[in-house]
């Protein structure tokens, strides 16, 4: 059943991680190239695919922090921290917190 919860644990993180590269690749390549090279295109492209990441990221995050029992600060953190370029490396230290509390209690 452990096993379970941390592969729950995993997938959120994997969301995450998703979520936040493709929110950098938006921000600090796709914009920049679009205003200072004069090529939309990219944009085109990689916001569609954050926007699916994006929403795939709040729907487990609410998943999991409602099967969890999660405080709605640390969720409402996690919801924040999507919204911040580089805000998955904050994140990080919430998902290890918690991955380190499942295997003491294992």
């Amino acid at each position: 059943m452990m096993a379970i919860n941390m592969n729950g644990l995993k997938w959120i993180w994997l969301a995450c991680l998703l979520e936040g590269g493709t929110l950098i690749l938006l921000v600090c390549v796709a914009v920049p190239i679009k205003y200072g090279m004069g090529y939309p295109a990219l944009t085109s492209f990689m916001g569609p695919i954050h926007g699916l990441a994006f929403l795939f990221y709040i729907w487990l995050l609410m998943r999991t922090s409602s099967e969890r029992n999660w405080l709605a600060g640390d969720t409402a953190k996690l919801f924040v921290m999507a919204m911040v370029p580089f805000g998955v490396l904050i994140s990080e230290r919430f998902f290890r917190r918690q991955a380190a509390s499942l295997s003491a209690t294992m």
